[in-house]
């Protein structure tokens, strides 16, 4: 797993949580099922099972992969509206390409990051590059969807392209954790991506047997998503293993550790690491549109269909992301 990587973790800076922090306990443990993509890629639904409560400010999250690809193989997403949230994609293994009606786009690969405001609407594609599909090859990452609040979710498009080298790397206080800070802050250490909604995302790499104490801001909610590998969290050690989300209770730090013994596919084990302010605001989601009444949702589809999101250069849109055929509601 690529993604960012140091030769030497005892070189960067240690993350070391205040004596007498209090470590988050385990409110549940759920397993992502899994199901296909955009034009057929394989994706594991990480927040499945789980009350929106629990997530806000976040409202969907797929890893996507980890599949080897067969030459022709390479799939993405066709050209699809979004409205009232932000998508993050990141990439672990794997090249991306993303193109929007706004001039936003580029291509991502290990490590990277795009980060793609939809506000009042957009159009956009993601698609591997034409020398992946002929080749085909290894593909894994994770899209994450981010509420806005009500007073934003009206704010113009924008596109951020955070590269590999832009990520904030730390390392655990023992030495065997590699922590890479995509957005927010941990220990007053800041990652590259701009926020509209205060949050943090974490990648973290686990030698076998490490254990990560990770201080958290005690006022976000925390979510912890085991991308490989077996482990345990929580101060009570609850274990977890690939594909399963771990909701988080109240507290000033989260706790992970690596058990000592691995798969060979996976030798390590990787967390995704979420959290953040919650927005409190009801939620109405359907399809590629997320906003906070069922009333909001069907005018966004109306104007979709004005094009009053935009053109889409000769395609036509036939399918959204993971999202629900009916609205779904929620506080």
């Amino acid at each position: 797993m690529p993604a960012v990587t140091v030769a030497d973790i005892t070189i960067l800076p240690r993350v070391i949580a205040e004596s007498g922090a209090r470590a988050r306990s385990v409110k549940s443990v759920t397993t992502a099922p899994q199901g296909f993509e955009g034009e057929g890629f394989p994706v594991r639904r990480a927040f499945a099972g789980v009350d929106i409560a629990e997530l806000d400010p976040f409202i969907h999250l797929d890893q996507m992969g980890e599949v080897e690809y067969a030459p022709g193989e390479p799939k993405g997403t066709p050209w699809h509206p979004h409205r009232g949230f932000e998508t993050v994609t990141y990439i672990i293994d794997g090249i991306f390409d993303h193109k929007d009606n706004h001039g936003g786009g580029g291509t991502i690969t290990n490590g990277d990051t795009q980060w793609m405001t939809a506000g009042a609407g957009i159009l956009h594609i993601e698609t591997p590059p034409e020398h992946l599909v002929m080749s085909g090859g290894l593909f894994h990452g994770f899209q994450l969807w981010v509420n806005l609040p009500a007073a934003k979710k009206w704010s113009k498009p924008a596109y951020q392209d955070l590269r590999a080298s832009d990520v904030k790397l730390l390392g655990s206080s023992d030495g065997g954790t590699l922590i890479r800070v995509i957005a927010g802050e941990v220990a007053g250490n800041i990652g590259p991506g701009s926020t509209q909604t205060p949050i943090s995302i974490v990648h973290a790499t686990l030698a076998p047997g490490a254990k990560l104490t990770l201080p958290w801001n005690k006022n976000y909610n925390a979510l912890i998503y085991t991308l490989n590998g077996h482990g345990s969290v929580g101060e009570e050690a609850r274990p977890v293993h690939m594909g399963q989300l771990a909701v988080m209770g109240e507290g000033d730090t989260l706790v992970v550790q690596a058990d000592q013994t691995q798969e060979s596919r996976s030798p390590e084990m990787d967390v995704l690491i979420l959290g953040g302010l919650p927005i409190k605001e009801p939620v109405a989601w359907m399809g590629p549109f997320v906003m906070n009444t069922k009333a909001e949702v069907l005018k966004a589809f109306d104007d979709f269909q004005k094009g009053l999101l935009g053109t889409i250069p000769a395609a036509d849109i036939t399918g959204v992301h993971g999202a629900p055929r009916e609205v779904v509601e929620g506080n």
